[in-house]
């Protein structure tokens, strides 16, 4: 019987010891969260988000299957235009009054090759919530002069704004939109592994 209490003991230690997760924090001062449109067929016109949070647990440093989300505060967008974010924050596009917030709920974080993954989650803009897909590249893996290992990554997408009630648009006299139906999310985030007692 003891020895089957020690063997089963172990197990759930050695269980722990595999399962044991990391949460990374994102280093706000060297991340962007952002965006990019196609302006009367021949500009492209970027835009970010200046407030940010989000939460990524991993099993290990190889970050397949990690946990991510991500909450956006609409109403800091800047687009160096001050006109142009508030149309922005408007009915036309986000309604930054009654929907505050955008954000995006990783369901699969799948490693594609040594830097290459695919992330793919649900991403909701004005109560609208489409599952979407993410190209995902890992910059590298370091440990910093402080001790703290850091990990930098490169994510894009596409979504049609279309989809997710942003509507608003003008058709040219020669034909074509003033601003594109489809946006390019563009992102790069530097995370900062916790330090846990485990760590």
């Amino acid at each position: 019987m003891k020895h089957t209490l020690k063997t089963l003991v172990l197990l759930l230690l050695l269980s722990g010891i595999s399962f044991a997760q990391t949460e990374w924090a994102i280093d706000k001062s060297h991340s962007k969260v952002g965006f990019s449109v196609i302006h009367m067929l021949i500009a492209e016109v970027d835009g970010i988000f200046k407030n940010f949070d989000g939460k990524i647990v991993s099993n290990d440093d190889s970050f397949e299957n990690a946990s991510v989300s991500l909450t956006v505060d609409i109403n800091s967008v800047y687009t160096d235009n001050e006109k142009r974010d508030n149309h922005l924050k408007s009915d036309d596009f986000f309604n930054a009054e009654k929907y505050p917030k955008m954000t995006f709920v990783g369901k699969k974080f799948s490693k594609v090759d040594d830097k290459n993954y695919e992330l793919v989650g649900d991403l909701t803009i004005r109560d609208v919530t489409k599952e979407v897909k993410l190209d995902v590249v890992l910059n590298g893996l370091i440990t910093d002069p402080w001790g703290n290992r850091r990990a930098g990554f490169k994510l894009t997408g596409e979504v049609n704004r279309f989809d997710y009630g942003l509507k608003w648009n003008t058709v040219m006299e020669a034909g074509g939109l003033v601003v594109s139906e489809n946006v390019t999310i563009k992102a790069d985030i530097e995370l900062i592994k916790q330090k846990t007692s485990n760590n």
